[in-house]
């Protein structure tokens, strides 16, 4: 048996002692690491409540003769709900309304009112009262990221009126008007867009 050369293990023992030795020495009272995050870019709009968003309004016969049909009453049960992460290239969004389809005699008005509810960001500014027709038009303007809390109470609450051209400022002729069995249904439409 070869005798063990205790001063070279001795030696290999101290050199691993000083390296591990050295390893620890390079830690400090300061470390760090990275972290990614990432945010979507988000937009997203809908009319609340969804269960009764579907709105029936109609005029009824005056009942003296010479007078006009009468509109119904404003409705303000519908509230306008977003969420909006925006892009970098552009700062804020609009959102537009539309209707598919005009009825003669008849002029569709919406108003948004400003934002109430449990909603935060840079919510939108609202236009004053539309009058609705098949072309795009800014009901809510200057969106950033922001969201206006979900269902009825949270938003923009929007007012609906229809009148027949009676000389309020409309467009809608009342010599338009027709009465029909079936009655007549527009579809609006409000689309979050970038600016």
């Amino acid at each position: 048996m070869k005798p063990l050369n205790l001063p070279g293990l001795a030696l290999s023992c101290a050199f691993v002692a000083i390296s591990g030795n050295i390893k620890a020495q390079a830690d400090s009272n300061v470390s760090t690491h990275d972290i990614t995050v990432s945010v979507p870019e988000v937009a997203l709009v809908d009319i609340e409540p969804t269960a009764s968003k579907n709105l029936t309004m109609g005029f009824t016969a005056p009942t003296e003769a010479g007078l006009p049909i009468i509109p119904a009453s404003t409705n303000n049960t519908l509230w306008l709900n977003y969420s909006s992460i925006k892009s970098v290239a552009d700062v804020t969004r609009t959102i537009s309304v539309k209707l598919n389809a005009v009825i003669p005699g008849v002029d569709i008005k919406v108003t948004a009112a400003a934002a109430t509810g449990a909603g935060g960001g840079t919510l939108g500014t609202p236009a004053s009262q539309l009058i609705l027709s098949a072309t795009n038009q800014t009901i809510i303007s200057g969106i950033g990221s922001a969201y206006t809390g979900d269902g009825a109470s949270n938003g923009h609450n929007l007012s609906y009126s229809v009148v027949s051209g009676t000389g309020t400022g409309g467009s809608a002729n009342y010599g338009d008007l027709s009465a029909v069995a079936t009655p007549a249904t527009a579809t609006i439409t409000y689309t979050i867009s970038d600016n």
